[in-house]
């Protein structure tokens, strides 16, 4: 469990991640119509998969021409890594039926698509790259230790390869999560690439002191190259309670503000995510 302090110590040693993900957000459409062979439901199902499957493709083209890595082989196997690529559907943003004048009775759907590459492959490259702009964005969480006792204070540091925005949330023992990134007194989340920022530290206006229960407990950061979506809060001192139920954090914030940019004209939106966390250990 944590408690609340206004007061600042500095210690640093470097803690790895035990858990990441990255992926590219993006919006896609996708289209299927009836035919002889289809029934209506056949034709939604085959308009969601027609709009995964250009979602992973244009992922993986954004990834292609984003990477410049001056190692080749390094810059493959992230391209690989996007290739074999899992597509999750966020969000449904438009569907319909429509008629078209060749083909008769169609559908069409629109959604924001999470591009999750192949895990095993990423976690290959993360190392290698938490230092290179130019690869997707990767961002790393730690702590000062592993373990903590009652009294101490825990600290957090966080450090990317491009700049990002980012949601910090710490779960404690008893299963509540906290917000402290932003936070009512440091409202800033935007941090710059190749830098090591600290939590809590500037205008922070808490500590994490370890106290009852005891346990197990983690800190995830959310990060994005765009701003990132908004949750339910609720001010509890110099940090926010969340209210949205554990299971959408993670969706909610990957609603992120898309922006225009591509080397095609299919890629029109998109963002780099990436959801890393450090678990620890707090005991008497």
């Amino acid at each position: 469990m944590i408690k609340i302090f206004i007061s600042v110590i500095l210690s640093l040693f470097l803690i790895p991640n035990l858990y990441a993900a990255q992926s590219t957000i993006l919006e896609s459409d996708g289209y299927a119509c009836m035919g002889e062979d289809k029934s209506m439901k056949d034709t939604e199902r085959a308009a969601i998969a027609d709009a995964k499957d250009k979602a992973s493709k244009n992922a993986s083209t954004y990834i292609k021409g984003e990477t410049k890595l001056k190692d080749a082989q390094l810059a493959n196997d992230i391209i690989a890594a996007y290739n074999s690529a899992t597509v999750v559907v966020d969000k449904e943003i438009e569907k319909g039926w429509y008629t078209d004048p060749s083909l008769g009775k169609c559908y069409k759907i629109k959604i924001r698509a999470n591009v999750i590459p192949d895990e095993k492959a990423m976690k290959k490259t993360s190392q290698e790259t938490i230092d290179d702009p130019s690869a997707p964005l990767n961002v790393q969480i730690w702590t000062d230790k592993k373990e903590y006792k009652t009294g101490e204070q825990i600290k957090i540091y966080i450090k990317g390869n491009k700049p990002f925005y980012a949601r910090v949330v710490y779960k404690d023992a008893s299963k509540h999560l906290h917000q402290l990134l932003p936070n009512p007194y440091r409202d800033d989340n935007y941090f710059n690439g190749g830098v090591v920022y600290e939590i809590p530290s500037g205008k922070d206006r808490f500590e994490l002191e370890v106290d009852p229960p005891y346990g197990d407990e983690s800190v995830i950061v959310y990060a994005g190259t765009s701003p990132l979506g908004d949750i339910n809060l609720k001010a509890e001192g110099g940090i926010f309670r969340i209210v949205t139920k554990p299971k959408d954090i993670g969706s909610k914030t990957r609603g992120v503000v898309l922006k225009e940019k591509g080397t095609g004209k299919d890629i029109k939106n998109h963002a780099e995510f990436s959801e890393t966390g450090t678990d620890l250990k707090t005991k008497k």
